[in-house]
This record gives C-alpha cells, sequence and structure tokens, in this order.
C-alpha cells in the first residue's frame, strides 16, 4: 500500500471511530460513580426500599400537546452485577402504546445513577386520562438479556397537570409478561472501514417462543441489509431442527462504504421454517445509527471499535414493531 492509500485509510478509520463515539455520547456515556443529592426542602421522598427508587417530573406544554417527562436521577437501586453495582438505564412509554418508548443513556456501575434527560409524548391533553406512565429501570449486560431492576407506574388519571409535577417513588417489582417473551439473539457486528466491509455473525439464540404443536420450532434467522428504509441485500442461516436454542455461528458480508454507513440498518429476525404452510416470523431486532435504544447502542460500540467483532445480546421484538426507518 503506497503512503496516499495509508493516509486515506487512516483518515477513513478516524472517522468511523469519531462517528461511533458522538452516537456513543448520545446513549451510552462513561459516566463517573456519582453520589446521591440529598432532596431539597419541599421534594417529595419515598422510602428506601430493596429495588431503590426514582426522582421524576412530569409537565404538560398545551401549546404543543406534549406530555414532557423527566428522568432526573436514582437512588439506593438493586446491585444486579457480579462486583455489587449496575449499569442502569430508564426506559419510558404511556402504556398502551409501547412502541413509542424513549431511553436513558447507560450510565456505568453505579447504584445511584444522574440522569437528567427528558422526553416528550405528542399526546392530545383530553387522552391523557386514559393513559399509564411507565418508568422501567433496566441493568445493562452486553452480553445476556438486560434485567429488569423494577418500574414505577404513573396513572395520569391521577396526576394534576396544572402546574409541574416533581416526585419521588419507590420502584415496584416489574411484572412478568410471558406473553410479550419471544426470546434472545445475540449476533457480533464488524466493520471495517477501510475496504468498506460490514460482517453480521449470527451466534445464537435462546429461549424462542414455542411455534410448533410439539413444542418447539425450526427457526432460522434472516439479516436484511436496509438503505432509506428498504431492504436492499439478503442472508439467512441454515435451520436448526427442533430446538427454542438455536446455535449458528455464520457469517454474512456486506458491502458498506463509509460514507453509507450512517445511513444503512441491519434488521434480523427469527423464523420458525414450516415444510407444508408460510414460514412464521417470532420477532426481530433492527440496529443502526436511526433505530434508538439497544440497536444504536450495538451499532456506536461497532463504530467506535472498527476491525473488532462486538457482540451482543438482543431481545426480540414483535415483527409488526420494528420497522425501517429512513435516515436523511
Amino acid at each position: 500500500m503506497g503512503k496516499k492509500s495509508q493516509a486515506q485509510a487512516q483518515v477513513h478509520l478516524q472517522e468511523v471511530k469519531e462517528l461511533g463515539r458522538s452516537y456513543i455520547d448520545k446513549v451510552q456515556p462513561e459516566v463517573e460513580e456519582l453520589e446521591p443529592t440529598l432532596s431539597g426542602p419541599g421534594q417529595q421522598v419515598a422510602e428506601k426500599n430493596e429495588l431503590g427508587r426514582l426522582q421524576y417530573s412530569l409537565d404538560y406544554d398545551f401549546q404543543s400537546g406534549q406530555l414532557l417527562v423527566g428522568i432526573l436521577q436514582a437512588q439506593g437501586l438493586a446491585a444486579l452485577d457480579l462486583g455489587g453495582s449496575s449499569d442502569p438505564y430508564v426506559r419510558v412509554y404511556l402504556l398502551p402504546d409501547k412502541r413509542r418508548r424513549h431511553e436513558t443513556k447507560v450510565h456505568r456501575q453505579t447504584l445511584n445513577p444522574h440522569f437528567g434527560e427528558t422526553f416528550a409524548f405528542k399526546v392530545p391533553y383530553v387522552e391523557l386520562g386514559g393513559r399509564i406512565l411507565v418508568m422501567a429501570v433496566y441493568d445493562f449486560d452486553r452480553f445476556s438479556r438486560n434485567d429488569a431492576i423494577g418500574e414505577v407506574r404513573v396513572a395520569m388519571s391521577s396526576v394534576d397537570l396544572g402546574r409541574p409535577v416533581l416526585s419521588w417513588r419507590e420502584l415496584q417489582a416489574t411484572p412478568r409478561e410471558e406473553q410479550e417473551k419471544l426470546g434472545d439473539i445475540c449476533f457480533s457486528l464488524r466493520y471495517v472501514p477501510t475496504a468498506g466491509k460490514l460482517t453480521v455473525i449470527v451466534l445464537e439464540a435462546k429461549n424462542l417462543k414455542k411455534m410448533d404443536v410439539g413444542g418447539l420450532s425450526d427457526p432460522y434467522v434472516k439479516v436484511h441489509l436496509l438503505q432509506g428504509g428498504k431492504k436492499v441485500r439478503k442472508k439467512k442461516t441454515t435451520i436448526k431442527k427442533n430446538t427454542l436454542n438455536p446455535y449458528y455461528n455464520e457469517a454474512f458480508s456486506f458491502e458498506v462504504p463509509c460514507d453509507q454507513v450512517q445511513k444503512v440498518q441491519v434488521e434480523l429476525t427469527v423464523l420458525d421454517y414450516d415444510k407444508l404452510g408460510k414460514n412464521e416470523a417470532i420477532g426481530r431486532v433492527a440496529v443502526g445509527a436511526a433505530v434508538g435504544g439497544a440497536g444504536l447502542r450495538h451499532w456506536a460500540d461497532m463504530l467506535a471499535n472498527p476491525r473488532r467483532p462486538i457482540a451482543q445480546w438482543h431481545s426480540l421484538r414483535p415483527p409488526d414493531r420494528v420497522r425501517p426507518l429512513p435516515v436523511p
């Protein structure tokens, strides 16, 4: 490789690393452990319990028709990691609509995170009374399913939004919604900027939903590369017979030039093979710059570590809840 080519390669590498760091800053900053702040006078403080407590704020902007939810801080969270700590983040949504949700950044190795983030939900004021606000605290884990620490549920019919609300609430155990559990999939992402090559390795899946009469499934995985919300490339794994915990370790590569890496998404769909009927989708997951949440987190880590395979577990979501997003 000539000097000019080497210089160009270094530029590409640096650009991709900086792009990855910019995404990480949005979803997963490195945060030093923060000490809990004592509550000021007049603030409602719940008593400490084994799961911890969460401070939040609520306000309604009548001009824009938006509910503003502030996730401020948490204290005394349950330690779910082996080292006696957690990597907490908060997922926020308004029932009955679980598809439109927001997530805070992940705070590393702390039981007393300061979030300081505000999220807006476009909801007409007259419809708010029938909604329930859920603020669920999770412990982020790259190599297994993110564990729920606890949650706060607020019936909006009980809230006076005539003025801003600031409150502490104890976390309650997160209800088990078995009908929502579709399983988990582990895959790695690797991007080589100098070659413009994106490699997806489908490693394994576990606890997949039973699709066959015998209580098992014949799962395989479709991998789509999307650009502008449209599927432009497709690959698929082999079919694994009679299992809910398939192991694949199959690699697929796509050509993605440096100037396109923030405009594409990768979508993985786990399907149950049926020789006689239609193959039925079990669940789906997407990663990319426009995806948000765990999908953006994984993509950001890949870009920040060019040439290295970055593996992560993802929870499958219902196929109709994962929609391709066009990237400007």
